[in-house]
């Protein structure tokens, strides 16, 4: 992806937040140096546990049809998840727009909940797993909808309305997209590791190639490593 297309998407992707009542956090909107100073200084949290902003179109180079837009709010670490107390919780916003693809894939460890925070119609295909980890394409689908317990068939369509939600267990195969209007999602989950607990069917890389066309107006979670050093 080219960095103009990077900032751009930012910018939109905040005004489509502020449209349905969620305003991000300060660091949302700090500048690169800022975030390199306050980083070093006083908020070493925001590199450690990958919080802010995530561009990604899968390696496919084709964001508009294979693609999302994340923001992560907050995120514990796996210590603790391992330890059973302190953050063990993760959240974050975001934007699938109309039509836009976001691949089958599958969690070893988390569990999330998926919710539809406005906007059009949030569809999730859904799978279970089996023993090694691979599409069950017989098994049914247990899944809690807002606390009703619903049966799926194996690769069947769960149509989530603005205000509705999903409970996904780790194992739980599922893609997604939005059918109507783009929509804002919210995740609430255990935590989150977007570097080792993302499993696709098909082979995509979770994080965008940056082509520097333009400076960053704000750095994505994969820049920390070059950028935050």
């Amino acid at each position: 992806m080219l960095r103009s297309e990077v900032n751009a998407i930012i910018e939109r992707s905040d005004a489509f937040m502020r449209q349905h009542g969620f305003v991000l956090p300060p660091f949302a909107y700090w500048s690169p140096e800022e975030m390199k100073a306050r980083v070093a200084s006083d908020t070493p949290s925001i590199r450690d546990a990958r919080l802010g902003w995530d561009i990604t179109d899968y390696g496919k180079g084709r964001f508009t049809e294979l693609g999302l837009v994340l923001f992560t709010l907050r995120n514990g670490s796996a210590a603790a998840l391992a330890d059973g107390r302190g953050m063990l919780y993760a959240e974050k916003l975001m934007i699938t727009a109309k039509d836009q693809i976001n691949p089958l894939h599958r969690h070893a460890v988390k569990t999330e909940d998926i919710i539809n925070r406005g906007g059009g119609t949030l569809v999730l295909q859904m799978y279970n797993s089996l023993a090694d980890g691979s599409v069950d394409e017989i098994s049914d689908v247990v899944v809690v909808t807002d606390a009703r317990i619903r049966t799926l068939s194996a690769g069947a369509l769960l149509q989530l309305a603005p205000g509705e939600s999903v409970t996904l267990l780790s194992g739980n195969w599922h893609a997604f997209w939005a059918e109507g209007a783009d929509v804002l999602m919210g995740e609430v989950s255990t935590v989150n590791d977007d570097l080792t607990d993302n499993y696709f069917r098909e082979p995509v890389g979770r994080f965008s190639t940056i082509q520097e066309d333009s400076s960053p107006t704000h750095l994505l979670v994969s820049d920390y490593d070059t950028w935050l050093s």
